[in-house]
């Protein structure tokens, strides 16, 4: 489990767009690396919307925001339309990025146990080193707090 203080683990997906995004890439920015469990659900899509209209308070103290789930680029595409997003959407089809921050659990809905991603934010600095951690996040004022943080930075 990675924890505060720690070298974020390296990561490298293919985006939306037919891009990538890796850590090495966005070295010398802050990171917003967020975790969610699938495109275009309810919760998932207020999160990215909220990160969506904040963008710019983000981008003014240089920071990327990059949304992680394990839908395929041609889903990631079809969500980043429909909502107007704005920031790059990794698809980690294979689950290593999420193995790799500990955002693949157990849950548990209706006494049914099956494996998932943790909704979860990572606050990574330019030198790649993480500086706060949000599990089990609440969608609503998660983007405010992520963001106050990020400023503080």
């Amino acid at each position: 489990m990675v924890e505060v203080g720690q070298k974020a683990p390296e990561f490298k997906m293919s985006t939306d767009g037919a891009g990538d995004v890796s850590l090495k890439g966005l070295k010398g920015k802050k990171i917003v690396l967020y975790f969610y469990p699938k495109d275009d659900t309810p919760g998932c899509t207020t999160e990215a919307c909220g990160f969506r209209d904040s963008l710019p308070d983000f981008t003014s103290v240089d920071a990327e925001i990059v949304g992680v789930s394990k839908d395929t680029v041609a889903k990631h595409d079809k969500f980043k339309a429909k909502h107007e997003l704005n920031f790059a959407l990794g698809s980690d089809e294979d689950g290593s990025v999420c193995e790799a921050y500990g955002t693949w659990v157990e849950k548990s809905m209706y006494g049914r146990k099956y494996m998932g991603i943790e909704r979860a934010t990572f606050l990574i600095d330019e030198k790649g080193v993480i500086r706060n951690i949000w599990r089990k996040v609440k969608v609503k004022g998660h983007v405010d707090e992520v963001l106050a943080a990020t400023q503080a930075l």
